[in-house]
């Protein structure tokens, strides 16, 4: 399944009240390492059934990118049970999300 993509609409219900792990990939179009992890956050879409994979573009949900502090990108983060389990800043390898995953 492709990556669901978020916005200030649909982020409480996909993300927040989620029964599964959720992993956000904030990123923006301009952004050239976004571009690099892109692939990876869709290759993980696809593989992964038991974790919900998400991508939201800081620059449509500015309020949700603050309301995570998030002053760099790309940035992974992984919610379960509505609350943050995992962070990573810059660009990751398919394994090192992974593993923010699974912690």
């Amino acid at each position: 399944m492709a990556a669901i993509i978020l916005n200030e609409g649909n982020f409480e219900q996909e993300v927040l009240q989620s029964d599964k792990p959720v992993l956000v990939d904030f990123w923006a179009t301009w952004c050239g390492p976004c571009q690099k992890q892109g692939p990876i956050v869709e290759q993980l879409a696809e593989e992964l059934d038991d974790v919900k994979v998400c991508k939201l573009d800081v620059d449509e949900a500015q309020n949700i990118a603050g309301n995570y502090n998030i002053m760099s990108i790309p940035t992974v983060m992984v919610f379960k049970n509505g609350q943050v389990s995992g962070k990573a800043v810059g660009l990751q390898s398919k394994e090192a999300l992974i593993d923010l995953i699974r912690q």
